[in-house]
Parts: C-alpha cells; sequence; structure tokens
C-alpha cells in the first residue's frame, strides 16, 4: 500500500468545535464581541488558577501586549533567549527597546540563568523565559534573579500550554505569561493568544491596549495609543472546544513522546531536552544528533522528505538574522545555541499520529543518520 505524506503537525478537532463555531454564525456575533471569548477568557484562567486571561489575535500580538502594558520603551533592554521563534526578539522591538540574545543551556535548550546574569546591565528591565518545545525553563532560578534585580518577567508560553514546574503551570511564574494558539500548537484557534496574570493593573492596561486604547467606562474617548489586537467570538469559540480537550490532548502528546524515546532508546549520539523531572508537553518532539554538520542535518531531512515525512529545522540562532547582527543585541558568540540549532531536527508530533508511524519515522531517521554520517 502507498503511503501518504506525514505531515510536521496537524490540528485535531474532536470535541465541540463545529458546534461552537457554528452558534456564532448563527447567533450574528463573529467579531469581537460575543460570549465564547469571556467564557473562553473565564476557563482559560480558571485552568491556570490566575485571576485575569486577555485573549488576543495571535502568540506574537500577547508577547507584544504584555511588554507594552509593562512600559518597556525606547532605552530599555529586555533579556531573551537566541534560540526561540524570531516573535519573542521582535515583540520586544515593537516597544522601541532593545533585545538581548542570550546564550541557552545545553542540556535543556533553554534560557541560561547564568547567562542572563552575565547580560544585566543598568537599562535591563524585563526578562523572557522561553519554555522551549514545551519544556520548562528553569524557573524558580530565573525569578529569583528577578527579583534580586527588580526585573518583570514575561513568560513566553507559546509552546508549552499545560507545562508544569513542580506542580506549578508554566505562565504563572512570572508578571505576565503568554501563549499561542496557532494551528500547530497544543490547543489552536487558527490564530490566537492569550495573556495571563494576576496584577490588577496589568490586566486593565492590557485590555484597554487591546481595543485601541480606549477608555474603558466611556466609548470612543482613546487614552492612549493602543491597538487592535482583539480576538473573535469565532475564534474563541474553537479555544473553547479545544480547551475542553486539553487533558486528553496532553495525554496524546506524553505517548507520542514516550514511542519517540523509546525507538531512540540505543542511539547515544540522539539528544533530547533534559527535562530536570518536571512536566514537557511535548509540543513538537526535537531531537539533536550530536556532532554533526548543518548540511548532513539537512541532507537527512531531505532523505525523510523524499520518505515523505516532514521535518523541520531546529530554530536558527535570532543573532544571525540580518536586522540582529549588531553588538547590541548579542555581544556574544552563544555557542550553546549555536550547536543545539546546527544538530537539531524536530519530528512529526500530532494528536492522531500511529505508533507504526511513529516506528516508520524513526527508522527512517536511524537509516538516513547511517546514510549520511559515515
Amino acid at each position: 500500500m502507498e503511503r501518504s505524506k506525514i505531515c510536521i503537525a496537524r490540528p485535531s478537532f474532536l470535541g465541540n468545535e463545529k458546534k461552537y463555531l457554528l452558534d456564532t454564525i448563527e447567533s450574528g456575533w463573529i467579531s469581537s464581541i460575543g460570549p465564547y471569548i469571556e467564557n473562553f477568557e473565564k476557563k482559560f484562567a480558571g485552568y491556570h488558577g490566575v485571576k485575569y486571561a486577555i485573549a488576543t489575535h495571535n502568540g506574537t500580538i500577547a508577547l507584544h501586549l504584555a511588554h507594552a502594558a509593562l512600559g518597556i520603551c525606547e532605552g530599555d533592554e529586555v533579556i531573551v533567549p537566541d534560540l526561540t521563534f524570531i516573535a519573542t526578539a521582535n515583540s520586544v522591538r515593537y516597544c522601541h527597546a532593545t533585545p538581548v540574545l542570550t546564550d541557552v543551556s545545553l542540556d535543556d535548550w533553554n534560557i541560561s540563568p547564568a547567562e542572563i546574569e552575565k547580560n544585566i546591565t543598568p537599562t535591563t528591565k524585563a526578562i523572557v523565559p522561553v519554555h522551549l518545545y514545551g519544556n520548562p525553563a528553569l524557573m524558580e532560578a530565573i525569578m529569583q534573579i528577578a527579583h534580586d534585580n527588580k526585573l518583570a518577567v514575561v513568560e513566553d508560553c507559546a509552546e508549552a500550554l499545560g507545562a508544569l514546574v513542580n506542580g506549578k503551570k508554566a505562565g504563572t511564574f512570572g508578571d505576565i505569561g503568554c501563549f499561542s494558539f496557532f494551528g500547530n500548537k497544543v490547543i489552536t484557534t487558527g490564530e490566537g493568544g492569550m495573556c495571563i496574570t494576576n496584577n490588577d493593573e496589568l490586566a486593565e492596561q492590557m485590555r484597554i491596549l487591546r481595543d485601541h486604547g480606549m477608555n474603558r467606562q466611556k466609548k470612543y474617548v482613546y487614552d492612549y495609543l493602543g491597538f487592535n489586537y482583539r480576538m473573535t467570538n469565532m475564534q474563541a469559540a474553537i479555544g473553547l472546544a479545544q480547551l475542553e480537550q486539553l487533558d486528553d490532548l496532553l495525554i496524546a502528546r506524553d505517548n507520542i513522546y514516550t514511542s519517540y524515546k523509546t525507538a531512540f532508546s540505543n542511539q547515544p549520539r540522539f539528544r533530547m531536552q533534559e527535562t530536570h523531572g518536571q512536566r514537557n508537553v511535548n509540543w513538537i518532539f526535537t531531537l539533536r544528533i550530536e556532532d554533526i554538520t548543518e548540511l548532513q542535518r539537512d541532507t537527512i531531512m531531505q532523505v525523510l522528505m523524499e520518505k515523505l515525512i516532514d521535518t523541520r529545522p531546529m530554530f536558527y540562532p535570532i543573532h544571525t538574522m540580518p536586522f540582529y547582527r549588531d553588538e547590541k543585541y548579542c555581544s556574544s558568540e552563544n555557542p550553546n545555541t549555536i550547536a543545539i540549532s546546527r544538530e537539531g531536527i524536530s519530528l512529526p508530533t500530532y494528536v492522531g499520529l500511529s505508533e507504526s508511524d511513529i516506528s516508520y519515522i524513526a527508522d527512517s531517521l536511524i537509516l538516513a543518520y547511517k546514510q549520511v554520517v559515515k
């Protein structure tokens, strides 16, 4: 039987998504006002045990909104990992502030607390730890650094909904936690995002800025230069249905992680993220093949594509992008970021991926590795 292509990711709609979405259409409440938005925000806040959740149109917007509410502005520095999706750094620059690209740890691939401390200056205002690929950063150490230096913390949880650090949910450590609901995330609204916080003033400021800076008591009076960052009722309807299934979705991702880990257990050069005993939600299963070149990595990926297996490279170091090649963004070599990025491959990860698919992917990767790395 001819095998069809195995995609890197795909959404899973197994609950009330269609029912709730049709309800928004039939009711006429399709834009940024409607009951699903309020309900989604309330349930999302409840899941995290926080006071407030503010829905946004996407995850990048969530990060920008968080920085804007914190008053990050020109002249400020914000410490971010060099190994992450570009939005983590770009959202700082949207505020005319400077992202300081910081090296990650070789074991868990997350921002290194020791490197954070090295990069703190008198103009540092915030730290943005990213829970990369769903693996929690060392939040207790990071929060201690932030406390000692009077810095704000914005958690980038785009890939980490449901991740835990000593039983506490990712996103609830910092001043604001930011999430993404893009089509390949743990839950999706197509595009979409969320900010969570326990801070009354930050929640109010984010709600104002999200809606053009409009006065909350007097319509069409604008107190701030705000943004149109609102989620639609249609997005929220899908998000609420997805949130209802979150526990089952996470279990499915756990099973995929276990299957991959077992399949690669006899490959000593295949390295996965160190979890430090914390709850990694396996957003996209990613591994390093130690000591391979970027060309070898890309060749392995091409061999897999010929076998109809979709893969993707690890995020490239942000400091290598043309508009970040400046010492004000990155003054060190960040060797761990460079090594991990060069050696990393992400494999298909989505609910519905079968055991036979995983076996085929794993066997094909091992064979491709042996063919390419003589």
